[in-house]
């Protein structure tokens, strides 16, 4: 009779139905959290290709050089590509012709990776894209 009512072992049973639970949980928190770190190196890479590009007008002009800091700067994201812009101007908040007295130049860069999660998640595809823009005033002018 007294084993009929032990219950050493309804913790055991409960641990296995909620163990699988807990593991997709925490594996889904990890993608996430891999995603937020791709998304981040991705704005970080297009704020590097400004950051040489907003140097003075000839690294304005170099937008080889522009897209080859911002590859540098995420080698770690998976089929990242960057696309520097040509060089704009601005006066007064609107866009411009550069020779419009007053107008600033600017330089602006947009990239885009590939995130890949670890886990085939149902209802979500197997790659997202994960993008950053950034854009900066040339400072020497």
């Amino acid at each position: 009779m007294k084993f009929l009512r032990s219950e050493g072992g309804v913790a055991l049973v409960e641990f296995a139905v909620v163990l699988p639970v807990l593991a997709l949980l925490l594996l889904g928190i990890i993608d996430y959290g891999r995603y937020a770190y791709d998304a981040i190196l991705a704005a970080n890479a297009a704020r590097a290709g400004v950051e040489y590009g907003a140097q003075n007008l000839v690294t304005a002009a170099d937008m080889t050089g522009q897209e080859n800091a911002a590859l540098a700067d995420a080698q770690n994201l998976a089929g990242l590509t960057a696309s520097p812009s040509p060089t704009f101007c601005m006066s007064g908040g609107a866009v411009v012709a550069c020779t419009t007295s007053g107008a600033s130049y600017y330089v602006q860069v947009n990239t885009t990776g590939a995130f890949k999660p670890w886990v085939k998640w149902p209802l979500l595809p197997a790659s997202v894209t994960v993008s950053g823009s950034a854009t900066m005033r040339v400072e020497q002018q």
